[in-house]
């Protein structure tokens, strides 16, 4: 059976150490997973399967529709959501996470007090300060791990900003420091898009990692300046949904009942 992408970071994290035990989260908070429920959704409410064990109780997820079907030994209800939604669903609740659970290498329960962490590590908004850099530089050097982080949260928000640019930058009186300025952003994607850049922060695993974000129009004088000399980072167009298609979007995870 192909591994996912779960299973790679699940290896990873069993193998290495702390840093790999960041990304593992990161992935999981990224991943669509699919919860096991007792019956079907009704509106905004969903019930899910809850098994208590000695290391305490645990709603269960997969990655695949069909590891939960073999899980299961027949078909059940589900329901889809982003980890970072089951995650948010689950936080203060004393609940924990079985992930894969007998059906593959990336199997692990994950209890209450790990899903509260990362709760409050999804919940972190960046500081805003208002401050206008008086020089902009090409960015100095910076960790692989970071720009690596940077490009894969940047590559899930597409359609949010028109590009995003890393440049070095002097504050007055005398601050240097890194700033990621987005142009074009969609004002009400503004917070997401900042906390999307402070989680690549958190989960790369550098200590004292500190990055200014910042919002500008494509008309404004300084956009120009940070495409010039910034490190590029291309956000991708979304495809258009078919005729027959439908979004579904949802702001806030759904309740437990």
């Amino acid at each position: 059976m192909t591994e996912t992408a779960l299973d790679e970071a699940h290896a990873r994290m069993e193998q290495g150490g702390e840093a790999d035990r960041l990304r593992f989260y990161d992935r999981l908070a990224s991943a669509e997973l699919f919860v096991l429920l007792d019956q079907e959704p009704k509106d905004d409410q969903i019930s899910p399967e809850v098994f208590t064990v000695d290391d305490g109780t645990f709603i269960l997820a997969f990655d695949r529709e069909d590891r939960l079907t073999q899980f299961v030994g027949q078909a059940a209800p589900y329901v889809a959501l982003s980890g970072r939604m089951i995650v948010e669903m689950l936080a203060r609740q004393g609940i924990g996470l079985g992930l894969n659970l007998d059906v593959a290498p990336s199997s692990i329960l994950i209890p209450a007090n790990a899903v509260d962490w990362l709760g409050e590590v999804l919940r972190n908004r960046p500081f805003q300060i208002e401050a206008q850099p008086i020089e902009i530089f090409a960015p100095g050097d910076l960790p692989h791990v970071l720009l690596t982080a940077l490009d894969a949260k940047l590559a899930t928000a597409g359609g949010y900003a028109d590009m995003a640019c890393l440049v070095s930058v002097i504050y007055a009186p005398a601050r240097r420091g890194h700033l990621l300025g987005f142009i074009g952003a969609i004002p009400a994607a503004r917070d997401a898009l900042s906390r999307a850049v402070g989680e690549a922060l958190t989960f790369s695993g550098i200590d004292a990692a500190e990055l200014d974000v910042g919002f500008f129009d494509s008309s404004d004088p300084i956009a120009a300046k940070l495409a010039k000399v910034g490190l590029r980072f291309d956000l991708p167009t979304p495809e258009p949904l078919l005729p027959t298609a439908r979004k579904i979007d949802r702001d806030v995870p759904p309740k437990l009942r």
